[in-house]
């Protein structure tokens, strides 16, 4: 496994290599009375869940190969086999964390490393049908747990303590997974959850960054949003570090309101294509309880009256903004929340979605855009009647009966560490 070329610098620059999570068995254990606090918005069915999530992993291993679509267990695995030592510390730590007696504590030191891999992850001993810890179901949702920013890596720190194990497993693997050997080597890994170099504020504040409010729409443009999720003091003492080791020229803060239903800015817009965005638009166009503000790497700051007015005005005066249902009111606020504006770039032009925002797709033919199914998608290159590298200008949709009700979509579900430059 190469451990060179990680790099990211678009959202839409030809996807080479990805970190995604299949649902697991920890999803299953989810009560009606812990979904809220697990960050769930319902009760799935995991059989079907990962069901459709295989088909999603399918379709990425056709277009960038098996060996570059990377399950993050079994980088979990790889970095307790490559460090030894550091797993000792990172046990230790959880399981404080945990508040676990001592006799699961050495429980968990005596498993192999597959084994506890999986535990970790799920927080269940299927041997002992011993559950130890809650499990952390939104780890589908790998776009949370770090970003790629052109030669960087930002570890990100989650708000919600439901997801504070998947940052102790996110921080043990990069810092011991022989992938990223060449980023530590080089200092290039920027850890929002180090306490010395991002600090609370005098004021309390503290800092909290996910993932699915980051977005690199140009090398020199890191969009934050500052949501729900993500703190407007974590985004300043961000930038502060980003400035300072010249890893971007800019970044800009997207204020959204704080609300469930527009948890992170990838909710409400993701880029597809060179001239192409697809937006919630009273958000993106109107800028309703929406400000933008460019803070620069010389000390400058311009604010924007929307999300639109900023991209067309400082990243691309020929971007257009494909809304989700269509722009049309009940349908953009219903497929809003099932997603309809959170896709993934394969390519330009070629990008994820789920199959149940019909509106938003009427929305993408009008583009000039060609929808094709997943299933369909699949059936046709396995029998070599479609070879995915003449495809231009598609859509494909992923099953997502139960996926979707997970609250998150494709660009939730990809953390990409290597994409080509654009």
């Amino acid at each position: 496994m190469s451990t060179t070329n990680l790099f990211v610098n678009s959202e839409i620059g030809t996807l080479q290599r990805v970190i995604i999570h299949r649902p697991d068995e920890g999803i299953s254990r989810i009560s009606p009375k812990r979904a809220e606090e697990l960050l769930f918005d319902d009760i799935v069915y995991l059989p079907s869940m990962q069901q459709e999530h295989d088909i999603f992993r399918r379709v990425l291993e056709t277009f960038l190969g098996k060996e570059s679509v990377l399950e993050i267990e079994d980088l979990l695995y790889e970095a307790l086999e490559a460090a030894p030592d550091t797993k000792e510390e990172m046990l230790d730590m959880i399981t404080d964390y945990e508040e676990l007696p001592n006799s699961a504590r050495l429980l968990l030191k005596g498993l192999s490393n597959q084994e506890l891999s999986q535990v970790l992850i799920t927080g269940y001993y299927k041997t002992q049908d011993y559950i130890l810890f809650d499990p952390i179901p939104n780890f589908i949702f790998t776009r949370d747990i770090a970003v790629m920013v052109n030669d960087h890596v930002i570890i990100t720190k989650a708000a919600k303590e439901a997801r504070y194990r998947e940052n102790f497993l996110t921080r043990f693997i990069f810092s011991s997974h022989p992938l990223f050997q060449d980023l530590r080597q080089k200092k290039k890994l920027i850890n929002l959850n180090h306490i010395d170099e991002f600090p609370p504020s005098r004021k309390g504040e503290t800092v909290s960054i996910e993932g699915g409010d980051m977005m690199l729409l140009d090398k020199d443009f890191l969009l934050i949003g500052s949501s729900e999720r993500t703190t407007a003091y974590g985004i300043h003492a961000l930038k502060d570090r980003l400035f300072r080791d010249g890893v971007v020229k800019n970044v800009v803060q997207v204020n959204i309101p704080a609300d469930r239903s527009f948890m992170h800015i990838d909710t409400i817009f993701t880029q597809i294509n060179y001239n192409h965005m697809v937006g919630y638009m009273p958000i993106v166009s109107e800028g309703i309880s929406s400000t933008v503000e460019v803070f620069r790497q010389n000390g400058t700051a311009r604010p924007y009256s929307s999300i639109k007015e900023f991209i067309t005005c400082e990243i691309n005066s020929n971007m257009a903004f494909i809304p989700s249902g269509n722009g049309e009111s009940p349908y953009q606020e219903r497929e809003q929340w099932t997603d309809g504006c959170n896709l993934v770039a394969l390519r330009p032009g070629i990008a994820l979605t789920y199959d149940r925002n019909p509106h938003t797709e009427v929305a993408f033919r009008e583009a000039g855009y060609d929808i094709l199914h997943a299933q369909d998608f699949l059936a046709r290159v396995e029998a070599g009647s479609l070879d995915p590298r003449q495809l231009e200008n598609t859509i494909i949709t992923l099953p997502s009966n139960e996926l979707s009700r997970a609250r998150g979509g494709s660009h939730c579900m990809t953390c990409p560490i290597q994409r080509a430059s654009i």
